[in-house]
């Protein structure tokens, strides 16, 4: 297998509080990898960091070998090159589902509007949503919206897609609806990196787990090591409380 993304000794802090205190680790092309822990560990950080929405204080971010953090480095290039799902959908309102994915190849790829339009439609199509191409994000269940979202990351044709929390601000019904767009992505062999707490998510799907506590990495391994010989007791115990809150699923 070929790295795709390494980070490398990740810091950020906020006034006082460093949320992340030296975070590194690699990513294979193709693989799935999760990252779980408490609220407040810094997890959102680290996705923010890795495609510079936020800029890291310390440390460095590599794609495919090119820096990712370097001063000279074409941002908006990179950026375009790693999809990014929010957790509040962040879709532009005003527009229609079919807008709202053609945007960004129209605007940064520079795709005429009837190739850009095609292609949104086909991405649309592959996460159910073609009948709903003409519908304002108001118009759509919050499910639907996030699955606009992903849509619009893989219109971009993306070489990885970082995914925070995309199913926290779903009613329950609706999160299968887009962890089963996830599960077929994995299975195309997409490269992700999640931050969730949809535990039967990360145990079914994941190549590997990060377990985050205290803006670092605690214990990275493969579900199975995770789930049944964590080796860190701040893993097991945060396992063993999702499991308990939210059942296998997580939540």
């Amino acid at each position: 297998m070929t790295e795709l993304l390494r980070v490398e000794g990740i810091h950020k802090r906020y006034g006082k509080e460093e949320v992340l205190r030296g975070v590194s680790f690699r990513m294979e092309r193709g693989e799935t990898k999760v990252i779980i822990g408490p609220s407040g560990t810094g997890k959102s950080t680290l996705l923010r960091c890795i495609n510079l929405l936020t800029f890291p204080d310390q440390g460095q971010v590599f794609l495919e070998g090119h820096e990712v953090t370097h001063h000279k480095a074409n941002i908006n290039h990179l950026r375009a090159s790693m999809g990014f799902v929010f957790q509040d959908f962040n879709l532009f309102a005003h527009l229609t589902a079919l807008s709202n994915v053609s945007i960004g190849l129209l605007k940064v790829k520079g795709m005429r509007k009837e190739q850009g339009r095609a292609r949104a439609l086909a991405e649309l199509e592959r996460v159910g949503l073609a009948d709903k191409a003409n519908a304002f994000p108001a118009q759509l269940s919050g499910g639907q919206q996030q699955r606009v979202s992903i849509a619009r990351a893989l219109a971009m044709d993306p070489k990885l897609i970082l995914f925070d929390e995309p199913t926290s601000a779903l009613d329950p019904e609706l999160i299968g609806e887009v962890l089963s767009v996830m599960i077929e992505l994995a299975k195309e062999g997409m490269t992700m990196l999640a931050v969730t707490h949809e535990m039967g998510f990360a145990r079914s799907v994941a190549d590997s787990i990060i377990f985050m506590e205290s803006g670092v990495i605690a214990e990275e391994g493969t579900p199975q090591a995770l789930f049944t010989s964590p080796k860190h007791p701040r893993t097991g115990q945060f396992l063993r409380k999702i499991t308990e809150l939210y059942g296998e699923m997580g939540g």
